[in-house]
C-alpha cells in the first residue's frame, strides 16, 4: 500500500489541510473582521507596532497558511482520485459532489493567486517593507483591502462547496 492509499496519510493529508485553512481564513477574517475596521481607532503613536510588527507577522503565516492549504488540498484529492473529477466541475458526468468540491478548489485557487500575486505584493509596499513611491502606498494599502474583501466574500461559498460536496452528496 502506497502513500497515496494508506489509510493514515490520507487521513493526516486532510487533517493538514483542514489546519492550515483555519489558519488561512481565520487570519483573512481576522483582518478584515477585526483590523482593518478598528485601525482608525488605533492612536497614530501605536500605528508603528501593528504596521512594523504585527501584520507582517500576521502576513507571513497568512500567505504560507494560504500556500500549505492549497497543497495539501490538491494532494488530498490526486489520494482520492478525485483531482481531475474536480477541477473539471464533474462535467464529465462524475456528479454533484465533484462539482461541489470543484467550485471549492477554484474559489480557494483564485483566493491563493490574490493572496500571493496581488494581497502580498500590495500589503509589502503599504507597509513600507519595500520600497515605492509614497503616493503609490495609499494605492497599494486600497488594492491590498479590496482583493483580502474580495476573498473574505469567496471564502464563504469556498467553505460551503468544500464543506458540502463530501457531506451531501
Amino acid at each position: 500500500m502506497g502513500f497515496a492509499m494508506d489509510p493514515y496519510a490520507i487521513f493526516l493529508v486532510r487533517w493538514l489541510h483542514i489546519v492550515s485553512g483555519i489558519m488561512w481564513i481565520g487570519l483573512l477574517w481576522y483582518f478584515n473582521f477585526v483590523q482593518i475596521p478598528n485601525m482608525g481607532k488605533i492612536p497614530d503613536e501605536q500605528k508603528p507596532a501593528i504596521s512594523k510588527v504585527i501584520a507582517p507577522a500576521a502576513l507571513f503565516w497568512f500567505r504560507w497558511a494560504a500556500l500549505a492549504t492549497i497543497v495539501f488540498g490538491l494532494i488530498q484529492a490526486w489520494q482520492l482520485g478525485w483531482i481531475g473529477q474536480a477541477l473539471s466541475l464533474g462535467l464529465e458526468g462524475s456528479g454533484a459532489k465533484m462539482m461541489m468540491i470543484g467550485f471549492g478548489m477554484w474559489f480557494g485557487l483564485i483566493m491563493a493567486f490574490n493572496v500571493w500575486f496581488v494581497i502580498w505584493p500590495n500589503q509589502q509596499r503599504a507597509l513600507g517593507l519595500v520600497d515605492c513611491p509614497a503616493d503609490q502606498k495609499p494605492k497599494s494599502a486600497r488594492t491590498a483591502m479590496l482583493f483580502s474583501r474580495t476573498n473574505t466574500m469567496l471564502s464563504i461559498p469556498m467553505s460551503y462547496s468544500m464543506v458540502a460536496g463530501p457531506h451531501l452528496f
